[in-house]
């Protein structure tokens, strides 16, 4: 049976635009079937009045199973807790404006399954499964005095070699991952390695980008220094994440190889702030201070050579709660219209989704409505006011 939905009086920024414009958004079976004009009979009518309709938020890289800043704790942990865990962090993202994720780290059939079916509110759901990680890489959790080891691979997994990779790549899309994701350099919570190091052989992460893109897909990679920016894109990887360190060359070089950068700088001011009393180990809060402030200047390299800058915030553990903190922070940085790109429409042509990320005829009905003129006062975005989260056209309940 047909339903409809008119949200009518709204102010709309669909995307894309630099400019807002009046008018109706209308709405049949969850997708827009006209934006901007007037008000159309419908089953439901939302009076915007005052307010903003935004597309659904997209964060590129949210860790629904990253529950924990103790790798080996999150790695240790029965799946079933992990996964249940992870269903209250995306409805906690939902209830956000958060209509869309990308898990880079974590995720598995069943969990996107439950979603699928409605068991859960949630943000649509787009994993990876565990992030691949070379021995002694971002993901190998031991401590160098420790042979104990978090063999679980909730969120990490661990795999050497061209051929076992390719097998382990080759699985995650039998399961029906969105992409793939390697670590190819050092990081903050990881515990011996070296953050600008590249990790990965070339040999190796081009096993893994070719059997993406054979798949119609692609392949994300955590990466921090110029060197390892430039290792992943030169063998195949679409989507850096974090690159924090990144200089004016290779963000030339990621502008050619049409590769997405992906900051996520929520997660660096968060830690800052909170690792001391969250025990984050001494070695992870100095790396964190490394990075924190060049995130940044990162994005701003990045624009000035044309690449195409989406949304993440990558927060682990209680930091989840810092989600809307990050559109703050790159609100900062780019102003609220080019950040607000970032958080739908550009995260949207990352992910494939042109159907998403946008207030258009013919786009699934993921929206967001907020009091006010956010690209006048974004500070509705962040703060706790009042705000109307529509899935698919159905307004979805907070948990």
């Amino acid at each position: 049976m047909s339903s409809s939905l008119s949200i009518i009086n709204a102010t709309i920024f669909d995307g894309v635009s630099d400019e807002l414009v009046e008018g109706s958004v209308h709405v049949v079976d969850g997708r827009i079937v006209a934006a901007g004009g007037t008000p159309e009979p419908a089953d439901r009518v939302l009076d915007a009045r005052g307010r903003t309709v935004l597309p659904g938020l997209i964060d590129a890289h949210c860790h629904a199973y990253g529950i924990d800043l103790d790798l080996l704790k999150l790695e240790s942990a029965p799946l079933s807790y992990v996964a249940l865990v992870a269903a209250r962090r995306l409805a906690g993202a939902l209830a956000r404006g958060f209509t869309t994720v990308r898990d880079p780290s974590g995720g598995d059939a069943g969990l996107a399954r439950a979603i699928t079916e409605g068991l859960l509110p949630s943000p649509r759901y787009l994993w990876t499964g565990p992030a691949l990680s070379q021995t002694g890489g971002h993901g190998d959790v031991r401590a160098a005095d420790s042979d104990l080891c978090g063999c679980s691979s909730h969120s990490v997994e661990v795999v050497d070699g061209v051929d076992p990779l390719r097998r382990a790549v080759r699985d995650r899309f039998r399961r029906g991952a969105h992409a793939i994701k390697v670590m190819a350099s050092g990081g903050v919570v990881s515990l011996t390695d070296p953050i600008r190091i590249p990790q990965y052989s070339a040999d190796e992460i081009r096993a893994v980008t070719e059997e993406a893109t054979r798949r119609g897909s692609y392949v994300a990679a955590h990466a921090y220094s110029p060197e390892a920016i430039r290792h992943a894109i030169d063998n195949g990887v679409r989507s850096v994440e974090h690159g924090n360190l990144l200089d004016a060359e290779t963000a030339e070089a990621m502008a050619a190889a049409g590769a997405f950068l992906v900051p996520t700088l929520a997660a660096y001011d968060a830690m800052d702030r909170r690792g001391a009393e969250l025990g984050m180990a001494p070695v992870s809060r100095e790396k964190n201070r490394e990075v924190l402030e060049a995130g940044r200047s990162a994005v701003e390299l990045a624009r000035a050579a044309g690449v195409r800058v989406g949304f993440g915030t990558d927060l682990m553990g209680v930091l989840e709660d810092e989600q809307l903190n990050g559109l703050r922070l790159q609100i900062e940085v780019d102003g609220p219209a080019t950040a607000l790109r970032s958080a739908t429409s550009v995260n949207a042509d990352l992910l494939g989704r042109p159907d998403l990320g946008r207030v258009r005829e013919g786009c699934v009905a993921d929206l967001l409505i907020v009091d006010g003129n956010p690209l006048h006062d974004p500070s509705p975005l962040w703060t706790a006011g009042h705000r109307t989260v529509i899935q698919a056209g159905a307004e979805s309940a907070a948990w």
